[in-house]
């Protein structure tokens, strides 16, 4: 394929320009941030995404894991067609939000009542007041480096540098700057999958613990699944001090009917969902016992954490949802979390036929790679690889994958969709390590571990 990234006479590039003229630094959406410019899509079906310069790229990003049926699935366009015709949003509860809460409810035992939102950022922010007001505490514990959304208490030591981890409990930090000190005294902050340090930080503020959030399976940190013994920890100590467990599913939903608890044995007093339920348009949700709900439960006045928004429950949203959930069946899941163990194969046998260590983890059709000597186990072994070099060479890695068909996010994660098959993985292999040697023949050998 001739290459077209970077290329200054691209459209892409003038559209850039044109955008650093409305938007801060030209982007409105930090995912979306490339350098020298950022690509700008034009269309997308199936699998395959074209951009304004008309070259066209397999996508293994798919809007960060929501495309789970790929772009333009018949059914999801037909029955966002046949809302529309009907209205976009008003003021009434609609039938769809029910049927769509009846497709989610029986795919996990937790799940005994759900309530939509906009975005799992909201679907986390909603648990943690919950957990608050159910509990009567304020303090939220968390693994270091884990993302569950740009809420303020959630993004909490989000990317901490070594001097955060201390010598004995981490120090929580913000992520953002000027971030407001109560709020990083009321997070309490553990690293994921050590047992030992977490069970004592959870024991240095046992009764003044509203939650734990937890994701199972961390992209953050490597793609490395949650341990038996630390998911265990987590679920035990919630359950004795009074604490809520929070499992943020927002991605590893997508690992199986019930998603990540029901294959790792996890029952959360809250579950947070996203993306693939809404069959790519925005939505959020949380599924939770019936207990843990009734925060939520206005019947009888003002509820305990009032929750609403405009664009809740949008009825296009359920449409869409409604249509992907129907395709999300035992067989497709099936099919396609084989297809990520292929997936995982390839890259992993291009990176040997390159000579180019690296680590290539993920469940299911997620696939993370991190240049590192070691598999990574949480966020600091991510962060050493990346200090080293891993961030800048997978930030290359990923403009060379661009020359060679392929649209992979430099933060190391990539996902499959339901429109790939065993050829999309062989075309994925033969761009690893066509650009895996491009790297090399480029004198970037340095950034390698």
């Amino acid at each position: 394929m001739t290459i077209r990234f970077p290329d200054p006479s691209s459209r892409s590039a003038a559209l850039f320009e044109r955008a650093k003229r409305v938007f801060p630094g030209g982007s409105t959406r930090g995912q979306t941030y490339m350098r020298p410019y950022m690509i700008y899509a034009r269309e997308a079906k199936g699998c395959r995404i074209t951009d304004v310069d008309g070259v066209e790229r397999l996508d293994f990003i798919n809007n960060f894991t929501t495309q789970f049926h790929g772009h333009s699935h018949p059914a999801i366009v037909a029955a966002l067609q046949s809302q529309a015709t009907k209205g976009t949003g008003f003021n009434f509860a609609s039938e769809s939000e029910i049927e769509l809460a009846e497709l989610i409810q029986p795919r996990a035992k937790s799940f005994e009542r759900i309530r939509f939102c906009s975005t799992g950022t909201e679907a986390v922010m909603h648990a943690i007041k919950a957990a608050r007001a159910l509990t009567g505490r304020t303090k939220i514990a968390k693994c270091e480096g884990v993302y569950h959304g740009a809420y303020d208490y959630a993004e909490i030591s989000l990317d901490p540098d070594p001097q955060a981890w201390g010598h004995d409990d981490p120090s929580s930090v913000g992520f953002t700057k000027g971030a407001v000190e109560s709020i990083r005294d009321d997070v309490v902050m553990v690293p994921f999958n050590d047992v030992v340090t977490t069970r004592r930080v959870l024991e240095k503020h046992k009764g003044q613990l509203a939650a734990f959030v937890l994701d199972a399976v961390p992209t953050r940190c490597g793609g490395a699944p949650v341990t038996p013994a630390y998911a265990s920890l987590v679920r035990d100590y919630t359950r004795k001090d009074g604490a809520l467990m929070i499992l943020d599913e927002v991605v590893t939903f997508r690992l199986g009917l019930g998603g990540a608890q029901t294959l790792y044995g996890i029952t959360p007093d809250i579950t947070t969902l996203g993306k693939i339920i809404g069959g790519g348009l925005p939505v959020g949700a949380l599924a939770g016992t019936s207990a843990a709900m009734t925060a939520f439960d206005q019947t009888n006045g003002k509820a305990a954490v009032p929750q609403s928004g405009t664009f809740t429950a949008n009825p296009l949203t359920m449409a869409a949802g409604i249509a992907s959930m129907m395709l999300v069946t035992k067989d497709a899941l099936a099919r396609l979390n084989a297809l990520g163990v292929k997936a995982r194969a390839a890259v992993s046998e291009a990176f040997r036929a390159a000579g180019v260590t690296a680590q290539v983890l993920g469940e299911g059709s997620l696939i993370v790679i991190t240049f590192a000597k070691e598999p990574p186990e949480n966020y600091r072994d991510v962060y050493r690889a990346n200090a080293a070099g891993g961030a800048q060479a997978m930030e290359e890695l990923c403009k060379r994958l661009l020359n060679h068909g392929v649209f992979w996010s430099n933060t190391g994660l990539g996902c499959l969709s339901t429109p790939m098959g065993e050829a999309e993985i062989d075309e994925l292999g033969v761009a690893m390590l066509a650009s895996l040697r491009a790297m090399k023949t480029d004198g970037l050998e340095r950034l390698f571990p």
